[in-house]
């Protein structure tokens, strides 16, 4: 079972939007040395809705390849069609990822039965290790405890990452689903308390600028040392907001270009981060400890 803190990483581009793949390197070893559990590939925050097909794919094998087995690499491959979610996951397994992580169906708006189908459809189409998406405040598409429960139950599937930020919720998915189930955070600001309540780790979009910490969160959080948890978390806790202050990507794009990581590249529709907004990351950056001033 994978666990721990699993970056859900950025991909770096050129001031023209082209996959920057010099900084796509430099970020696998900057996550590598600074004790990130597991690397998440094209994931939302990875951009993937504006990469084309092969540009998913490359991004996936280039990231297996730096990473050469020193840490899971879950590779994103959800989409709204059943049929390109199948392929994209045939991808990310030739590529050789450890995982895919699948997001819900995207404005279609499937029902529950809608969605077991998808889902299913796609563990028995695809023999790799599977973890649910739920992201309803993303997607407007929310997929209930029940068929996650249901789904659990099949080949394939192991795990979810629920980003509703409800505890109580996930408290009782943990409570209900199998032993081998993991339920991951994808919620930076609730993930200390998911892992304290039996989570197994963190799809985090704040350890792109703070994997140390995120990290040591993690590892404190799933040894059951609460107080030590919460203590390191609130050292980052502003990033947790302040990176939210516009549709991700954009704040953690834009701070990861601050922190010297990669450069201001971003795909429109999506645009660089608002000047208005530039302090309070910044500050969000220093408080956090990992800022260049």
């Amino acid at each position: 079972m994978i666990t721990g803190s699993l970056v859900a990483l950025i991909t770096p581009m050129t001031d023209s939007g082209d996959v920057d793949k010099v900084k796509l390197d430099d970020l696998v070893e900057f996550h590598i040395a600074n004790g990130t559990h597991g690397i998440v590939a094209v994931g939302t925050t990875g951009e993937s809705a504006t990469l084309t097909y092969d540009e998913h794919a490359d991004v996936i094998r280039q990231v297996v390849t730096k990473v050469a087995g020193r840490v899971p690499v879950i590779a994103g491959t959800g989409a709204n069609s059943t049929h390109e979610a199948i392929d994209l996951t045939k991808r990310a397994k030739e590529a050789g990822a450890d995982a895919c992580l699948l997001v819900t169906p995207y404005y279609n708006k499937p029902t529950q039965e809608g969605l077991f189908q998808h889902f299913k459809a796609i563990a028995e189409a695809v023999d790799i290790p599977q973890i649910l998406y739920n992201v309803p405040g993303r997607t407007a598409c929310d997929m209930s405890n029940e068929t996650t429960l249901r789904l659990s139950k099949l080949n394939n599937i192991v795990g979810i990452k629920d980003a509703t930020g409800d505890l109580e919720r996930g408290k009782a998915l943990i409570e209900q689903a199998p032993e081998d189930f993991a339920v991951y955070s994808g919620d930076d600001a609730t993930a200390v308390g998911l892992m304290l309540l039996g989570g197994k780790g963190n799809i985090s979009v704040t350890a792109n600028v703070a994997p140390k910490q995120v990290a040591q969160a993690a590892e404190a959080a799933l040894a059951g040392n609460s107080e030590l948890a919460r203590e390191i978390d609130g050292g980052i806790s502003p990033l947790h907001s302040n990176l939210f202050l516009e549709s991700n990507p954009i704040p953690v794009k834009w701070a990861c270009a601050e922190l010297g990581l990669c450069g201001f590249g971003i795909r429109l529709p999506l645009t660089p981060l608002s000047d208005v907004h530039h302090e309070a990351v910044r500050q969000a950056l220093r408080v956090a400890g990992v800022a260049r001033d």
